[in-house]
């Protein structure tokens, strides 16, 4: 898809799964399963996550890198992290782009599902930036969050995922909202965690935004689903509302950054509230 000046793709980074319980909040087992997944004998449900791509005025820019290959073989396991139908690496392949090629990566946060991939553990052990030529962009209130977290979201994350980038001086911390590059605006949010920076790329005909985990799946659209996961589940559902409301009205194409069955759609209201409308092909 062309937006402005740039081509727009998303591709998927890997795949995993988390527990459904987690991800759907306080809405009841057999709601979620109906909406979206089943999940497995451990209540496990099928996720991916995936990385918007955008070239164009001179930019090679990735949205997110998913969880990377850093994770130790328990973690793994818990997470059932699979690369055996997609990663960064390949995926990059079949654009015909190298890690070395990347300009720009903008983090949304720092949850390790996000940023994993940001760096890479040598055959020594050294922790390094995955895309060497690259400057990354996160918000400075998230990086500043994710140093000290509370007991409730510090599982999510890891500093090897960011902690080479600062030293090797990559890392460009972003104060607020607004226009990143031409086109590309990033809005913060707070309900899952301080300062996500949802993107937004837009022109005179086209708007794509990538939520992220403000809404994660296509079953996530319904105001009230949101995940357990969540910082502030009432500030979620204001953000949702808004953005979606927005959505609705100037037919915005939402991309899914975790949902393996949709990629991305627009919205529709009903009477019933906000609903997946058609499916959009990116």
């Amino acid at each position: 898809m062309n937006i402005g000046p740039y081509t727009v793709d998303i591709f998927d980074t890997g795949d995993f799964a988390l527990d459904g319980g987690a991800m759907f909040g306080v809405v009841p087992k057999t709601l979620w399963t109906k909406a979206y997944h089943p999940g497995d004998a451990f209540n496990r449900i099928d996720m991916t996550s995936r990385s918007l791509l955008i070239q164009g005025n001179g930019k090679i820019i990735l949205i997110d890198t998913g969880c990377g290959h850093k994770m130790s073989e328990k973690l793994e396991s818990i997470y059932r992290v699979d690369y055996s139908r997609a990663s960064v690496e390949h995926s990059l392949k079949s654009f015909a782009i190298t890690p070395e090629d990347i300009t720009d990566v903008i983090l949304t946060h720092l949850h390790f599902d996000h940023v994993g991939g940001a760096t890479k553990k040598m055959p020594n052990g050294e922790i390094v930036p995955t895309f060497p030529n690259a400057k990354y962009h996160v918000q400075q209130e998230q990086l500043q969050w994710a140093i000290a977290p509370t007991e409730k979201d510090r599982a999510s994350f890891m500093t090897e995922n960011w902690d080479p980038l600062i030293a090797n001086g990559m890392l460009n911390c972003i104060d607020g909202d607004g226009e990143l590059f031409p086109g590309i605006h990033v809005e913060r949010v707070y309900g899952h965690t301080q300062a996500l920076q949802m993107i937004h790329l837009s022109d005179s005909e086209h708007h794509i935004v990538f939520p992220a985990d403000l809404i994660p799946t296509r079953a996530h659209i319904p105001v009230p689903y949101v995940m357990g996961y969540d910082n502030f589940p009432l500030t979620s559902m204001k953000e949702k509302e808004s953005l979606l409301t927005r959505a609705v009205e100037q037919k915005w194409i939402l991309c899914f950054e975790h949902d393996a069955f949709s990629v991305a759609s627009t919205v529709k209201k009903t009477e019933k509230g906000f609903m997946f409308d058609e499916m959009v092909s990116i």
